[in-house]
């Protein structure tokens, strides 16, 4: 058995120099010197701590302020959405009850930047997914993830909002099947408020997964590891210039105001520039200046619009570019650490998402009257549908498994 207990020593030495010393070689030995198993159980061993070890690594390293960014967007979904209803846009709402330039205002100020941010985070997360997985494992993921819950969305969530749509400004009294049966055979302008198709907030959904697909052939050609070296060279100044292109490709392809080119601009700004560490450490120490110009500008943008009804192309993309970056600057210094919002939110905001407006829509139209107080309606259905949905997203994730992996679950 000297063979034996010379690979056991030997293997030890290397399992614990290659856990870093985390498990260390004496309690390898100990468990594989069992009576029973032999080698075996040292292999099953090795398995299950290789497996730990992974699980460690992978949480050591999460980005942590990136959890925080992508959970307060989702969550500034629900007071930008309640707002809607009282838009003063010209583009009306599911449900809506004339305009208030107040909370029109309030949607300037966070409309800029908070979808915006959403696609620069999910290019970063691109280039971290496929450093760990090959690109048959990274489309698979994105369809599970993306695909499956748009398409469950389209046929379940969002012609429920168009139903309610159709109840407010058409007096519908029909049934559900019928209006379903209307939303998919009546397309007008993809807004949805008349009832007619939309794919509703389910465009974020579908942008990012074409967006998703399309860039693969880019990243080959164009490896990220070849852009990163020009990528660490960027002064802060230029990254903040970096707004213009993503400025120029926002009316390519624009649908509504819903752009698939800038969104393209933003995934790939995040995935060659802003996932580049050396490149998030200048704009954390430019962060200063780059908030002061970020605090005025957005400041002037909510008086220009609130006197002037100014919403410029050109001025809207700056300012929503600046915040991003000082966003990301201030996550890296400040929120790169694990929380229990973190915990509980990294694993509900994407179903939040899904059945966030579906939920206030409905709230909306039974709970909202007319000659209300606005303020105090808006912020009862901001409250009560971020409640409504979480506690539908609760009693999901403890429902049937195929139910709850059609809302994201198996990702």
């Amino acid at each position: 058995m000297l063979w034996h207990s010379a690979i056991l020593s030997m293997t030890g030495r290397w399992w614990s120099i290659f856990l870093n010393g985390s498990l260390g070689a004496n309690r390898l030995l100990s468990a594989c010197r069992l009576r029973r198993g032999g080698l075996g159980a040292f292999w099953n061993f090795c398995k299950a701590e290789r497996i730990k070890s992974c699980m460690i690594e992978r949480e050591n390293t999460r980005k942590h302020d990136m959890d925080h960014l992508r959970g307060l967007s989702i969550l500034l979904l629900f007071p930008v959405h309640a707002c809607m209803i009282w838009n003063d846009f010209g583009s009306r709402f599911y449900i809506w009850h004339g305009e208030n330039k107040i909370l029109s205002s309030f949607i300037v100020l966070i409309n800029p930047w908070f979808m915006p941010l959403l696609f620069v985070l999910a290019g970063m997360s691109a280039r971290f997914a496929l450093e760990k997985r090959t690109v048959k494992e990274f489309i698979i993921q994105r369809v599970r993830k993306l695909l499956i819950p748009f398409l469950f969305g389209m046929v379940f969530l969002v012609p429920f909002q168009t139903l309610y749509a159709r109840k407010f400004f058409d007096g519908y009294a029909g049934g559900i099947w019928e209006n379903w049966k209307y939303f998919f055979t009546h397309v007008t302008d993809f807004s949805g408020y008349d009832g007619a198709f939309t794919p509703g907030h389910l465009w974020f959904i579908l942008f990012l997964f074409l967006i998703s697909m399309v860039t693969l052939g880019l990243f080959h050609f164009l490896p990220y590891e070849k852009a990163a070296v020009h990528a660490e060279k960027i002064p802060a100044a230029a990254v903040l210039f970096l707004f213009v292109p993503i400025w120029l490709m926002y009316y390519l392809g624009n649908f509504g105001g819903f752009s698939i080119g800038k969104d393209l601009a933003l995934y790939l700004a995040g995935y060659y520039v802003l996932s580049n560490e050396r490149a998030l450490e200048k704009l954390e120490r430019n962060m200063k200046w780059m908030a002061v110009l970020c605090g005025i500008g957005t400041i002037a943008s909510v008086v220009m619009y609130y006197n002037f009804s100014y919403y410029g192309d050109c001025w809207v993309n700056f300012i929503g570019w600046i915040t991003i970056l000082v966003l990301l600057g201030a996550g890296r210094k400040f929120l790169n650490r694990e929380t229990g919002f973190t915990r509980y939110w990294n694993r509900a905001s994407y179903p939040v998402y899904l059945l966030h407006q579906s939920i206030l829509v409905a709230l909306a139209y039974y709970a909202v009257r007319p000659g209300g107080n606005v303020y105090a309606q808006a912020a009862g259905v901001c409250a009560g549908s971020f409640l409504i949905t979480v506690l539908a997203y609760q009693v999901i994730w403890r429902g049937p498994v195929w139910l709850a992996e059609k809302m994201g679950r198996a990702v």
